[in-house]
């Protein structure tokens, strides 16, 4: 691995509450090398960052491993060739070894092969293939190898939920005849007992080998020096059992009736119901990435230097390769057409629900489906580099964070579950005490245990982040992280960027004026002129002309003068196209010319003057015109109580106009980009909490000093990594979706702690008072962390509110 600061995201299997994640974290936090460490829970995954030079990833497994847990991992097999000896094994074993995510390396000479252990989706395959490159070794994997992998890694939650659905079978099938024993008790029915004998052989399977994982987490939540929710399961239901024997031996045949297994095989069973239905709720907060996984077709037809076209996995596609794509099919890879035309379906990456059509010269993004055209791409993003990973990497990103509620939330469960072992004490004294009973008071004891587990509260902030980000991706919105997501929720200010972010960031022709003379034909003159030329004014000038289906004609004596305009000689006529000052050289403009202009100019447009042999022959209007959905945008805001302000590089005038037409009244032109920053920085100075929305270069400090960065996913690199949240289509209206939809994570975590906290705060005192059977208290404990992950799940319906409010 390369020296200095590295992040790796581990798969934590093993936790069973907040306590254990909390756990985790501290011990990570403390190990040699890290600077910071976060354990979601929800996500089961933890965040590491780390030096490099002082710890490696096979440390940090050992750190995860002696706390109790175990890490996801994924075999990878690579067939080498020339791997001639020993010499050659541990060469090739240092150069994977210094690939990121990888645990262990195992080469097999005899075989030509070499093992890797990897950390479970820390490491493509095309890493290690480069790694062993570069060392000197022809390596491959199989595209079914290739393949394997990334299902492999995929499949592991779906095989953990079908091992625990069969698990949680076995458990109902020894339990039910105890229940339908006490059920038929209450109901009158005192013959209806199995008999000691069966109830022992029905109950301990249940206590001892299902319940087993509850104990192994409780021995080494103690031996780390903590208790977790296993510690009270195992409390309570072994002091249940053990109650039981002590029965059976005291009163013999007469404890027939009075044995308390049913509530110990009841609880661990209601105890695994929950957890899976638990763990089957947040699989679905989890879609947004497995959707956005889907995305990527496994293999791609590459045409070769010979023009022979072959299938090749994605992660061998190298970027300048012509990558064939069918109608009907997936594009593979980041690229730019070069020949064919089709619609495409980018809805799951930008969010845009009608296809757009994409033809020579355009760029296209994997994961789109390819509707009607057959298309020819040359690829230039692929593998980590693509636009598909980067939005994966940030939507997983955003859901591993911890919001600041969050760790406030661990702190108290660090602390919950040795509070309720106290109070279970308590309870089982005060009881005992002012009865003389044994039995209530362990009962209650017992009951106070089971309801008291925190899972509710460690699931109630990440699960509500994880379905809101995904919610929020699928609409066309990525937000970076948590502290973004906060900050986002309580904005009141949001300054716009003119250029690429109210307008749509290119010149259009938008009037000419040419009195007595053909507009065609003058048009057709001009575009002549400015065929050869990479100005954005001639761009407008070419645009015009493809629209118009109007002929471009050969020029000559092409010269250009730069910042004033061009010549050249058109169909033996000379022809001059520029501003008013290049014009007067060669000829004098009537007052119905001047006049014209000073409209335009007054409309913040830019005046195009045109001469032709010596004369002015017409003026042409060009503008970067309004976005169609700008209007709304500010609007929308504006309903909300958020201030709008536009910040633009072009003069007062042109700010001022396009303000005028979206809505807005605080118009600043003529600022430079440290300018913006300044801006920014002072509306927050005032108490503002403010965001800055641009798409280019110029406002990437201002996007960096805001409180919220929003970048147009439309603009340049720098402005979409600098932002803490990128809009995947320019449409400002989203602006306005961010905040909405940062305010719904932010009321649905508010509402599942306090339904999670009400469990406990009501829980706790019924069953201490021991008005909650312990089989009730493990059927409202279960159902406090089923509830939570349900009230996340709502946030799936979430969509933006995307009405005109353009009065």
């Amino acid at each position: 691995m390369q020296s200095g600061v590295a992040q790796m995201e581990f798969s934590i299997h093993g936790m069973t509450c907040s306590a254990c994640s909390t756990r985790l974290e501290k011990m990570l936090t403390r190990a040699a090398g890290v600077q910071q460490a976060f354990v979601n829970f929800a996500t089961e995954k933890a965040a590491v960052h780390f030096d490099s030079t002082a710890t490696s990833v096979a440390a940090l497994v050992d750190v995860v491993e002696r706390t109790g847990f175990s890490v996801g991992t994924d075999k990878v097999s690579i067939r080498v060739r020339e791997l001639h000896g020993e010499a050659d094994a541990r060469r090739l074993s240092a150069a994977l070894e210094q690939v990121g995510g990888v645990v262990a390396v195992a080469p097999d000479v005899a075989a030509g092969r070499v093992d890797v252990t990897v950390i479970a989706g820390g490491t493509q395959i095309g890493q290690l293939l480069a790694a062993a490159s570069t060392a000197g070794f022809a390596a491959e994997a199989s595209q079914a190898e290739l393949a394997d992998a990334d299902t492999l890694r995929r499949s592991h939650d779906d095989e953990r939920l079908a091992a625990d659905r069969r698990t949680l079978k076995i458990s109902i099938a020894l339990t039910v005849p105890l229940v339908l024993q006490m059920l038929l008790q209450f109901a009158g029915f005192d013959d209806s007992h199995v008999g000691p004998e069966l109830e022992v052989l029905l109950a301990t399977p249940v206590q001892f080998l299902i319940g087993a994982r509850f104990y192994k987490a409780a021995w080494n939540a103690l031996r780390g020096g903590s208790a977790n929710m296993d510690v009270l399961v195992v409390m309570g239901t072994t002091a249940a059992y053990l109650y039981s024997w002590y029965l059976i031996y005291s009163l013999g045949p007469e404890a027939e009736g009075e044995l308390y297994f049913e509530a110990s095989a009841v609880i661990i069973t209601l105890v695994l119901l929950g957890k899976y239905l638990e763990a089957k709720a947040r699989l679905r907060t989890t879609d947004a990435i497995r959707q956005l996984m889907d995305l990527s077709p496994e293999t791609a037809r590459v045409r070769q230097p010979d023009g022979l076209v072959v299938d090749l996995p994605v992660a061998e596609v190298l970027s300048g390769d012509s990558v064939i794509i069918r109608p009907g099919e997936r594009i593979p890879v980041d690229g730019e057409i070069l020949s064919g035309s089709s619609e495409l379906d980018e809805s799951l990456i930008t969010g845009e629900s009608l296809p757009v059509l994409r033809q020579h010269g355009d760029a296209v993004t994997g994961g789109a489906i390819n509707i009607s055209g057959l298309l020819e791409v040359r690829a230039t993003n692929v593998g980590r580099d693509s636009v598909l990973a980067k939005i994966i990497r940030m939507v997983a990103d955003a859901q591993a964070g911890k919001a600041a509620i969050q760790r406030l939330v661990d702190r108290v469960s660090a602390i919950f579950v040795p509070t309720v072992i106290v109070i279970a004490i308590i309870t089982f004294a005060v009881v005992f005490l002012s009865g003389g009973v044994f039995e209530p008071a362990l009962i209650a004891a017992v009951a106070v245990l089971v309801i008291a587990c925190p899972c509710a509260l460690g699931l109630a902030t990440p699960t509500a982040i994880m379905t809101g980000t995904g919610a929020a991706a699928r609409a066309g919105i990525l937000i970076r992280d948590i502290d973004t997501l906060e900050r986002a929720a309580t904005l009141n200010s949001v300054a716009f960027d003119k250029t690429g972010t109210l307008t749509q960031g290119k010149p259009v022709v938008m009037d000419i004026y040419c009195p007595g003379q053909d507009e065609g034909i003058l048009l057709q003159k001009a575009v002549s002129v400015q065929q050869g030329s990479e100005h954005p004014l001639a761009h407008a000038f070419l645009a015009l002309a493809l629209q118009r289906d109007q002929q471009i004609l050969p020029v000559s004596e092409f010269r250009s003068m730069v910042g004033q305009g061009v010549r050249g000689v058109v169909d033996d006529h000379a022809v001059v196209i520029g501003s008013q000052a290049l014009i007067a050289e060669d000829a004098a403009p009537s007052k119905l010319f001047l006049e014209q202009a000073r409209q335009w100019e007054e409309q913040a447009r830019t005046v195009v003057w045109v001469t032709v042999d010596g004369d002015v022959a017409g003026l042409f209007a060009i503008a970067d015109p309004l976005r169609v959905q700008s209007r709304a945008a500010v609007a929308s805001l504006q309903a909300a109580g958020i201030r709008t302000l536009l910040l633009s590089g072009d003069s007062e005038r042109a700010a001022a106009s396009i303000g005028r037409q979206a809505g807005i009244e605080d118009t600043r032109g003529q600022v430079r980009p440290d300018e913006k920053a300044a801006v920014i920085q002072a509306l927050m100075a005032e108490g503002n909490r403010v965001a800055m929305v641009g798409d280019g270069i110029n406002d990437a400090p201002a996007l960096a000093a805001a409180d919220v960065g929003i970048a147009m996913g439309s603009g340049t690199d720098i402005a979409i990594e600098t932002a803490g949240i990128t809009l995947m289509r320019p449409d400002p209206r989203l602006v306005k979706a961010a905040v909405d939809v940062s305010q719904a994570m932010l009321r649905k975590i508010r509402q599942n702690l306090f339904w999670a906290f009400v469990y406990n705060v009501v829980g706790i005192p019924l069953a201490a008072a021991g008005y909650l059977s312990p089989t009730l208290a493990a059927a409202a404990m279960a159902m406090s962390s089923v509830s939570v992950v349900s009230n996340s799940l709502l946030l799936r319906r979430w969509q933006p509110d995307l009405a005109d409010h353009d009065s």
